[in-house]
């Protein structure tokens, strides 16, 4: 007897559930049972939620075991085959549940769910995001007519409404009050027809952010861009799932190579994904695709809502987008025929997740182009040390070098200052005199500056001069921040915050100082400053930019607008104004300090002050203006900084890839970070230790290579509440990381005090 049955994850988020069960689809279901679908299944005594990850025909015995069978089927499919061996795929290499993985290429907000009712049991819950309908008034067949009679006022002015074009229903109410009753009216003699017409919510189409650079098809392309255009061909012609690194300063014309490798693929009936960086996700990024591929470029990025996210999935969905910008989510939208995949600036962070499945979108992109025969770039002033390696020793990855800026200008000069001599030298100031001369010169001249400050708040911390007291979150193992609006203190990990106090609580001393130099309190002192400098009727804004002032939707955008139009302005933020900005008039670019990532104890930190530096730098002298960059340390010797300030990337490489080499961090090892959380310190210290001695028995016998460094503390030892240990594991740089620890955590008995995480290539271990 031949049945269709279905391979089923369920909605379940438990490694208890790792693998498909199979259900029989009943014969009334069959057309409608697809791989991709959400479906209604028995499991146990309950209803539960899942997705059908193949379908098969089986021959089935008359006396066997009886399949349970699928009862409705939810959905239309959010995802093929491919998207299935996807979802395989990031639970074999991440070791994270199935469900997890599979939950990644569904809507936002838009799968339904099962829920307990307050009786016990269960009920199906329909998704809480969907399409948004308007209701359309337009001419009907009776229009011309149809005459109201003299009093009918209301329904004379619909109709007046509709001979100039179809109207929403909204717009008549706002126009004319309550115009219901006298639209049914008309709709009854067939004056008007009203029709539902989908919304696709926030449907603007982003420009450039005005003051910019406008960005133009350019009638030529260097001979850089030529060479990298021609190794990303080459590798689109191979159609193997290559892989091209390009390494193009800042300026020098990336984005147009992207863009004519993305045409080239459209050319051959394929489709394109670009992954940039969440918070470089700026309407100047969106508005260079959109004015080359207008309507087709669809966007996914964490600071639309919900249903606006929704809406662009559905637009990929419909197969109405061919090109996908976003961040990295992007990757599992249901975008069909993609044949190249670019991953900009891709040595940021923010690639990886950071919650369960823990994937590198890196390797993820590499292993859909390898599946689909496409090609992945991945560009960076500042490529990655992993992505460098790779193209180094890897079959199928190349590089290609774009060391000049496209209109012709030179990189910008990098002053280091090293602070330390000026305080030696009597000042107490944040701003060098280098730096003050340079703002003021620049300002005067009618330029822009802008400086760079990576941490947020008024300073880092409050410290009592008479007794030390420092304080510190309740919840976690930090120092609180000063926040000079409010007068708080805010622990930026977990959200807690206090009224900043006017004694010290411990001996009630006056004496409480700030130490450390937030954003707030930077821009305090450059208000100062230029007040004193220019004058304090001086048109110089200072725009702050970090992620408290960028919190709400379109912040972003409206403080990049308020920059732009000012004749002349100041920018000051974070790490989110380093890259992503094109504005002609920055001739200054300063750092207050360049140390803040460079003592922190991770292997990465010399890595990322020196990709900062030169990332931040390459905001001047974009335009015809020569641009020139001031770097504030207290570290003037430090080798990242003295190599990013003279753009050279291999005096920093050379010693840093002999210090990850002895000390075994890669590309020369794979690692996985094993975290344990809970709030009970003994009783996590505990699982830690029973897991370290799991793992060193598991992996000991597999190779003399491996290495499993003892059960510590992480750095940041306590957040909300929780105490937090760790255990680094080391392997070989080609060893199947995911192999050697599945078995721990898949036969590990939770024990209802600690949570266990495995993030397997960390990208930090703090």
């Amino acid at each position: 007897m031949v049945a269709r049955t279905a391979h089923i994850v369920l909605d379940i988020p438990t490694q208890a559930l790792d693998s498909p069960y199979t259900y029989e689809v009943p014969a009334h279901l069959v057309d409608e049972a697809r791989v991709g679908c959400a479906v209604l299944v028995p499991f146990g005594s309950r209803k539960a939620i899942g997705f059908i990850m193949e379908v098969e025909e089986r021959v089935t015995d008359e006396g066997g075991r009886a399949l349970k069978r699928l009862e409705r089927v939810l959905s239309q499919p959010y995802f093929t085959a491919m998207g299935a061996r996807c979802a395989a795929f990031l639970a074999q290499r991440y070791v994270a549940p199935l469900s997890a993985c599979v939950r990644l290429f569904t809507p936002p907000g838009g799968v339904p769910r099962v829920v307990r009712n307050q009786h016990g049991g269960w009920r199906l819950e329909q998704p809480t995001v969907g399409e948004v309908d308007d209701r359309w008034v337009v001419a009907g067949p009776q229009l011309d007519r149809f005459q109201p009679r003299k009093n009918a006022v209301k329904q004379m002015a619909v109709l007046e409404a509709v001979r100039r074009g179809d109207v929403r229903m909204t717009e008549l109410t706002l126009e004319y009050g309550a115009v219901s009753a006298a639209v049914r009216a008309l709709v009854e003699k067939g004056a008007v027809v009203v029709e539902r017409r989908r919304r696709m919510r926030g449907d603007e189409q982003p420009a450039c952010v005005a003051g910019s650079r406008a960005y133009q098809r350019p009638a030529a392309l260097t001979e850089c861009q030529e060479q990298a255009l021609s190794a990303i061909r080459a590798a689109q012609h191979q159609a193997d799932g290559s892989v091209v690194v390009v390494d193009g300063v800042t300026g020098s014309g990336k984005t147009e190579v992207y863009l004519r490798a993305i045409e080239a693929e459209l050319v051959r009936g394929r489709t394109a994904i670009v992954l940039v960086p969440e918070i470089s996700l700026t309407p100047q990024t969106v508005a260079r695709f959109r004015s080359r591929f207008g309507s087709t470029v669809a966007v996914m990025h964490s600071r639309m809502s919900m249903g606006e996210r929704y809406d662009q999935w559905d637009l990929i969905r419909e197969g109405a987008a061919r090109v996908v910008v976003g961040a990295r989510s992007a990757l599992f939208t249901p975008l069909q025929n993609v044949g190249l995949i670019v991953i900009d600036e891709e040595h940021e962070t923010t690639y990886k997740q950071e919650s369960a499945p823990r994937y590198v979108s890196r390797d993820v992109a590499a292993w859909m182009m390898q599946q689909s025969s496409g090609t992945l770039v991945l560009g960076s002033a500042t490529p990655s040390i992993e992505a460098l390696y790779q193209a180094r020793v890897r079959p199928g990855w190349s590089f290609v070098s774009m060391p000049k800026r496209a209109n012709g200008s030179p990189l910008p000069q990098v002053e280091v200052v090293d602070m330390a001599a000026e305080f030696a030298a009597g000042s107490r100031s944040m701003f060098s005199g280098r730096l003050r001369r340079a703002l003021t010169d620049e300002l005067a001249a009618g330029h822009k500056a802008v400086l760079l400050l990576n941490q947020r708040g008024f300073a880092s911390f409050l410290l009592c001069r008479d007794c030390g007291f420092v304080p510190e979150c309740v919840n976690c193992s930090t120092s609180l921040t000063f926040h000079e609006r409010g007068n708080k203190l805010v622990c930026h990990h977990c959200g807690y915050e206090i009224a900043a106090p006017a004694v010290c609580p411990e001996c009630e001393s006056p004496y409480l100082k700030r130490f450390g130099a937030g954003t707030q309190r930077v821009e305090t002192e450059l208000r100062s400053l230029i007040d004193a400098e220019l004058g304090a009727d001086a048109a110089v804004p200072v725009v702050r930019m970090d992620a408290d002032t960028t919190a709400a939707k379109g912040a972003h955008q409206r403080l990049l607008e308020e920059f732009a139009r000012a004749p002349r302005a100041v920018l000051l933020g974070t790490q989110m104004i380093a890259k992503g900005l094109d504005f002609d008039d920055v001739t200054l670019v300063g750092v207050v300090n360049a140390d803040t990532q460079l003592h922190l104890p991770d292997y990465r930190a010399s890595e990322r002050t020196f990709d900062l530096i030169e990332q931040v730098a390459g905001r001047a002298g974009r335009g015809a203006l020569p641009g020139r960059v001031i770097v504030q340390t207290y570290e003037a010797d430090s080798i990242a900084i003295r190599a990013a300030a003279a753009y050279d990337r291999e005096a920093f490489l050379v010693p840093e890839l002999e210090k990850r080499r002895v000390l075994r961090y890669p590309p020369y090892v794979r690692m996985a970070n094993v975290l344990i959380w809970g709030p009970d310190e003994k009783a996590v210290r505990a699982e830690a230790d029973r897991l370290h001695a799991c793992i060193r028995e598991r992996v000991a016998s597999a190779d003399r290579d491996w290495e499993v460094l003892a059960a510590t503390p992480c750095v940041i030892a306590r957040i909300r509440g929780n105490f937090r240990w760790h255990i680094v594991v080391k392997g070989p740089q080609d060893c199947d990381m995911a192999a050697a620890l599945r078995d721990v955590f898949a036969h590990r008995k939770p024990d209802g005090r600690t949570t266990v995480a495995l993030d397997i290539d960390p990208v930090d271990l703090l």
